[in-house]
């Protein structure tokens, strides 16, 4: 899911670009000033670049949702077995972190939020405005 709005997202970049500049949208792959003969190569590092973005983009939001859950998971795992085996009194404490858990999940949603919405941001501003 992650992975796939990422992707819509450097697609609608992409479109934007061919819409606002046409083929002279593909001058982002080139720095300007650069001699004729590292063109091939920079080209190549470019594209690598623009794609390492939409994978970047997802991969960082998808690891700090999975490391969140896996974290409570465990928490409320090791808090189940503790009440089953009876032992009330010492499992409100892993209840106790799994509240403060969930809030700090919570936080980090809307910090991964924001660093989602200002990256887009950036790579919008990059498309609208050519090197």
């Amino acid at each position: 899911m992650t992975f796939g709005l990422s992707l819509s997202i450097m697609i609608a970049v992409t479109l934007l670009g061919f819409i606002t500049f046409r083929l002279n949208f593909l001058s982002i792959f080139t720095p300007g000033g650069a001699p004729l003969m590292l063109a091939p190569l920079l080209v190549l590092i470019e594209t690598v670049s623009y794609i390492t973005r939409v994978i970047s983009l997802g991969l960082r939001l998808a690891a700090n949702i999975s490391a969140g859950h896996l974290l409570f998971a465990i928490l409320s795992g090791f808090a189940f077995n503790m009440l089953s085996n009876g032992l009330v009194i010492l499992s409100l404490f892993p209840m106790l972190i799994m509240v403060f858990i969930t809030l700090l999940e919570m936080m980090v949603a809307v910090i991964q939020a924001y660093v989602f919405c200002l990256l887009t941001t950036i790579y919008l501003g990059d498309t609208i405005a050519l090197h």
